[in-house]
């Protein structure tokens, strides 16, 4: 018996042997499979077949003898075996697809997932891994195409190469294939806890434009990103003001309303107008977003695009068959009559809504008074409305406010416009440099320095860093009524602060000096105006 054993074991061996010197027989890779399908240790299938010499198509011959649910397992440690036996040998990534198909068919999902996960590793090409997928599957007879496109996406994913997975996505596209909402939200999560949390929403508007449609995760894993970034409340304002408060917000109808204004807000970059508005039509048809949201939302579109006439036009048209204007709606046609100049009735629309019991909120005034503060002839308009948002709650931004400074400085109202900054102040608005700039500017037109450099005090106790046009006025002032000196104080002050001067600011102080006779300082500060190479 033992003698028939030390036979067969060195029959096999010459075999091996002479198989590795011609060619990879049936015999061999039949003695192979068999070796692995009864689960044999490795050590003992490489003593038995230690001269055999594996290649790229020896391998795959081997992987696809053992093609079948019952020998995936086989398959997967012959694999493995192939790997460890030669430091040299490596497999290619079409072996690598083919045993992922081999164990995708016996539903060995755990451990085709294991295999995709080593190939990030090995530094393909992913393009390249998505075409030998999809070859290969031909050669195994598998019908886990698909199955196996979205586990490499969501392997992708799930190793934070987030840019790679989202390439994947739009490659498999091309190739007559569609990414799963699963994979989608593997890679949406998978952005969201990144740093470049705002990547999420240019994967989430791809998905929605290839008609792959969120599911709870998908919408839950969006909002998480809104609360990330703060732009919850942006949504949630809006359809505050389309629909009464008291209809229900979806997540749907918050996320794919974010998702909306975002679109608009590119314009520049978005296809068109008709792009967009499609784009609503397929979420109202899929129940994404509300009708009335859809709607507005599709008016607003027209509006960004600049497509006014045909803007109110449609919305005419739906008043007609039963649509109810709204806040939202009536802001987006205020702000696009303002923008060309037609406060007046951009004034009327507003009275209009007011009319209909709707509130008019702060967007909705910055349109009319910034619209009215561009038209001198309408001050006293702009005041009006502004005094009438602040009446009503609403902080206008800074560069609202600092436009109705301006004008209402240029209009001889300095005062008034001081008195509005001090009542702002007690509501949080937060003015810049330019505020008191335009301020200072007012008084220092009717000579009142005194309340220049009031101004001037309350920007340090605000921490309001002063720039070149605050020093330049408060010198120009306290030279204009005869304190020069003062003027020079603070120029030094400026310099201190490391404010670089202009030629202005000497200029006026040389010609400050010289008006009062004082040549020698009017020649010092010119060498000092010439040393600095203004």
């Amino acid at each position: 018996m033992a003698f028939k054993l030390f036979f067969r074991a060195s029959h096999l061996h010459t075999q091996t042997a002479s198989f590795s010197k011609s060619r990879f027989d049936d015999n061999v890779v039949t003695a192979l499979c068999n070796s692995f399908r009864e689960g044999r240790n490795w050590d003992a299938v490489t003593r038995e077949f230690r001269s055999l010499e594996l290649n790229d198509s020896s391998v795959e011959h081997v992987l696809l003898q053992l093609n079948s649910p019952t020998d995936a397992k086989a398959a997967l440690g012959f694999f493995h075996w192939a790997a460890k036996r030669h430091n040299t040998f490596q497999h290619t990534t079409r072996s690598y697809c083919i045993a992922i198909h081999v164990l995708l068919g016996a539903n060995l999902l755990t451990d085709a997932r294991a295999l995709l996960q080593s190939l990030p590793k090995r530094n393909i090409q992913p393009r390249a891994v998505v075409d030998s997928l999809l070859d290969t599957c031909h050669v195994v007879a598998s019908t886990s195409r698909a199955l196996a496109v979205n586990l490499l996406i969501q392997t992708y994913a799930k190793a934070k190469l987030t840019d790679v997975a989202f390439d994947v996505c739009r490659y498999v596209e091309e190739r007559g294939f569609s990414a799963s909402v699963v994979s989608f939200n593997a890679l949406l999560h998978a952005v969201q806890r990144s740093e470049k949390c705002g990547f999420v929403w240019e994967v989430y508007e791809y998905m929605i434009r290839r008609r792959t449609y969120p599911n709870a995760a998908s919408l839950r894993i969006m909002v998480d990103a809104m609360c990330k970034e703060g732009e919850l409340q942006k949504s949630v304002d809006t359809l505050d003001r389309i629909m009464l408060k008291r209809t229900f917000r979806s997540p749907s109808m918050i996320v794919n309303c974010g998702l909306m204004l975002r679109i608009l807000e590119r314009r520049h970059v978005a296809e068109s107008e008709s792009d967009a508005v499609v784009l609503l039509r397929r979420l109202l048809q899929k129940n994404l977003l509300n009708e009335t949201v859809v709607y507005s939302l599709i008016v607003q579109a027209k509006v960004v695009f600049g497509d006014l006439d045909s803007a109110w036009g449609f919305y005419r048209e739906m008043v007609r068959t039963g649509f109810e204007g709204n806040a939202f709606v009536y802001t987006s046609f205020i702000g696009a009559f303002c923008r060309g100049g037609r406060v007046g009735e951009a004034i009327g629309l507003l009275r209009e809504m007011e009319g209909k019991g709707l509130e008019p909120y702060g967007e909705t005034f910055e349109h009319i008074v910034v619209g009215s503060a561009a038209d001198s002839a309408r001050l006293e308009e702009c005041v009006r409305v502004f005094e009438e948002m602040v009446r009503v709650g609403f902080v206008p931004g800074c560069l609202v406010f600092n436009k109705v400074v301006e004008r209402m400085c240029e209009g001889g109202y300095v005062e008034k416009a001081n008195e509005m900054l001090s009542v702002l102040l007690d509501r949080g608005i937060l003015p810049d440099d330019v505020t008191y700039c335009l301020l200072m500017q007012g008084y220092a037109e009717k000579e009142e320095v005194e309340e220049v450099l009031k101004l001037y005090y309350e920007m340090e106790y605000r921490c309001v860093s002063p720039g070149l046009a605050v020093f330049v006025t408060i010198v120009r002032c306290l030279c204009r009524c005869g304190k020069v000196e003062d003027g020079e104080r603070y120029l030094r002050i400026m310099k201190g602060r490391l404010v670089t001067p202009d030629m202005s600011v000497y200029e006026v102080l040389i010609d400050g000096y010289m008006k009062k006779g004082d040549s020698a300082r009017a020649l010092r500060l010119r060498n000092e105006m010439a040393s600095l190479e203004l």
